[in-house]
């Protein structure tokens, strides 16, 4: 059991290291970080990171794609909606739908909503709109099964990720769209879950949920300024999409809630995440690709992903997780700057044999946890199958997965590293972490290999402990 101090400590330890001088002293560690004295936190440009770094503020929003505001605005009002939280909608928002597709052609339209509380069924979304919320407009999912309805599995997982067969659709939806904003002033969009959660855990329903908002195969996506809340199943679900940008949102479950990640990107490429809190029944954010044959046969990987700025809170699952649907690949993924809260996870790779596929060129760094049961964990017995089809020897390969500047306070284990003894997890770096352990087994390690640098507790010896001077040239 290693504890010395508490998280502030282990924040000093790593904040004034570096690979050159791992014991320099915290003061004037670049021309902008000292400022009479004091840090400079108003920089424009910059910001100071969880560690007290001052850094470029990063943002993918402007240069993935150049949204401008629409030259049409349209109620839902105009097309007989009632914002009272017991009329239906739901025909209101189709032909709203069905009417503002003229506007295509003219730069796009929005529909804006109002204040108030609008009952809906699901929602199909067209290309070249914004669905704008206003300030204490609510758009309420209906707690009724037969307005949502029943929709193909994805032909990545074969069948609905719940129950074999189709499943329903999503509260909002769209597939094949270009040029779409979901946003607003603070609006809410609520799923009213409870109802979706109670017939899960009683067994009764006859498909797999829907999801809050999933697009499918759609491009030039922004979700920002919202608040979404008490999902049925996965909250934000971007599937076969293209450049995606999710930002300052909230998203709220209930801890206990079954399934209500936060936000998925599945076969996705060209995704940006930043600036969101997250708390719920299962993973803040999970990058996901297919399911076993049906993803390796369909081949979709999700790539070139940001993650920054996010904190996540729950009592279950992982803070940021990768898998276990990895069957596409899942490369080039970035992720910085994270706050993880009480999960069982802080951060998760998460495969089996079946899968195939692969997790490769991953970075995860500048990652605060406080009282997460497992902070680091690269599983690959994670194996649950769509069907009895799936391939006894798709052995999934992962490599290439750097962690480094992690802390973290009340840590009951330190890492789990499990991989497949047929195909060995490689290249896994671990680089300046320290976590106050509460228990005695503070690492569990197989089939793995990688290095290590300034990690305490001391990892396995299945990972070789590397000098400065090799990491920083690696």
């Amino acid at each position: 059991m290693w504890r010395r101090g508490g998280l502030w400590v282990l924040l000093m330890m790593l904040n004034c290291m570096s690979f050159e001088n791992p014991w320099k002293t915290c003061e004037g560690q670049s021309p902008i970080d000292v400022v009479d004295g004091e840090l400079a936190t108003d920089t424009p440009g910059y910001q100071k990171n969880i560690f007290g770094h001052i850094k470029v503020r990063e943002s993918c929003h402007s240069h993935i794609y150049d949204w401008e505001s629409r030259p049409h605005s349209v109620s839902i009002t105009e097309f007989g909606a009632v914002g009272d939280g017991k009329t239906l909608n739901t025909h209101a928002f189709e032909n709203a739908m069905f009417s503002l597709r003229s506007y295509a052609d003219k730069g796009g339209v929005q529909l804006y909503i109002p204040k108030g509380t609008w009952l809906t069924g699901s929602i199909s979304l067209i290309s070249h709109l914004t669905l704008f919320l206003e300030r204490g407009a609510t758009i309420l999912g209906s707690e009724d099964d037969n307005d949502f309805p029943i929709i193909p599995a994805l032909p990545s997982y074969g069948r609905g990720r719940e129950l074999p067969g189709p499943r329903y659709s999503s509260l909002i939806n769209g597939e094949n769209l270009t040029d779409v904003v979901i946003t607003g002033d603070n609006g809410t969009i609520d799923g009213q879950g409870l109802v979706w959660w109670t017939a899960f855990h009683n067994k009764s329903l006859g498909y797999t949920r829907g999801h809050l908002v999933e697009l499918i195969n759609s491009k030039n996506i922004l979700i920002s300024n919202l608040t979404f809340q008490n999902s049925p199943f996965w909250t934000i679900h971007p599937v076969y999409c293209r450049y995606v940008v999710i930002k300052h949102m909230t998203i709220l479950a209930p801890l206990h809630s079954p399934n209500t990640d936060g936000i998925d990107p599945d076969s996705c490429q060209h995704v940006c995440i930043e600036d969101c809190y997250i708390a719920g029944g299962d993973d803040g954010i999970s990058i996901k690709s297919g399911w076993d044959e049906y993803g390796v046969s369909f081949g979709r990987p999700s790539s070139h992903i940001q993650i920054r700025r996010i904190i996540t809170d729950s009592h279950s699952s992982s803070g940021i997780s990768f898998g276990s649907e990895m069957s596409g690949g899942i490369s080039d993924v970035k992720v910085e700057d994270m706050v993880i809260y009480n999960h069982l996870f802080g951060i998760r790779l998460k495969t089996a044999v079946g899968r195939g596929g692969y997790i490769s060129n991953v970075s995860i760094s500048n990652v605060v946890m406080h009282s997460v049961r497992t902070g680091i964990a690269i599983m690959g017995n994670y194996g649950q199958h769509p069907d009895d089809h799936w391939d006894r020897e798709a052995y999934p390969l992962i490599n290439r997965v750097t962690i480094k500047n992690v802390v973290g306070e009340n840590i009951t284990h330190a890492g789990l590293l499990s991989g497949i003894s047929e195909r060995p997890f490689h290249d896994i770096r671990l680089i300046n972490i320290a976590l106050d352990v509460t228990s005695d087994s503070a690492w569990n390690c197989s089939a793995v290999s990688g290095s290590y640098y300034f990690v305490l507790p001391k990892p396995c010896a299945d990972l070789e402990q590397k000098g400065v001077q090799e990491e920083s040239e690696e």
